[in-house]
């Protein structure tokens, strides 16, 4: 056979093209390129450092945010290369112009791309809905906590420190311990015999 008529097979992707990597919050396997792994995994550390979730619903809610996010940045990728390679192929209008041949090759590319690029458009769309859905979710739970939180101070810095809670006093998936309502409650009773002696002298 001669080589015109062999078929070239296409050559086997390198296994260590990808990594399995388990997320160590959500204890689930990711197939990500290695070059990714360190930057995702600062990703996702970025924003549990801000939004600082409690519990495993806000945690959930904060990995799915950092996840989409992440989606984002790659759906912007994936539009920045769709155009890079549109222009780097030859076109057949040129003014001498270099900026106007860019412009001119960027028409082509939306000509030519519109369908992908649309589908990348809906697809970053969708995925900003739902991180703006999810952040307002996670947002409302850490206000009813800290609200939960507030009104358990409260009531332990008038009872004093030896009353002991019962169970049913607390709220509903209440994460905090004794021992955080016990120091907030002896922070709260020693500012307020600080203000004291303040509003007398007023």
């Amino acid at each position: 056979m001669s080589p015109e008529q062999n078929p070239v097979e296409p050559k086997p992707r390198d296994k260590r093209a990808f990594n399995a990597y388990r997320h160590g919050l959500t204890g689930h396997v990711l197939v990500i390129a290695p070059s990714d792994e360190q930057p995702y995994k600062d990703h996702c550390q970025g924003i549990h450092q801000y939004f600082a979730p409690v519990g495993g619903m806000e945690i959930d809610l904060a990995q799915q945010i950092a996840d989409d996010r992440w989606r984002m940045k790659r759906a912007c990728a994936m539009e920045s290369a769709v155009v890079v390679r549109g222009l780097n192929q030859p076109d057949d209008a040129q003014s001498g112009n270099e900026q106007v041949d860019v412009a001119l090759a960027m028409g082509r590319v939306w000509g030519e791309q519109k369908k992908d690029l649309n589908l990348l458009s809906l697809y970053e769309s969708r995925i900003q809905r739902r991180i703006e859905k999810n952040t307002a979710l996670l947002l409302q739970l850490q206000e009813h906590r800290r609200a939960a939180l507030q009104e358990i101070v409260e009531q332990a810095a008038i009872l004093g420190e030896t009353y002991e809670f019962p169970p049913e006093a607390f709220p509903p998936n209440f994460v905090y311990s004794s021992a955080q309502i016990a120091r907030l409650a002896a922070h709260r009773r020693r500012l307020e015999a600080v203000r004291r002696p303040t509003r007398r002298a007023a």
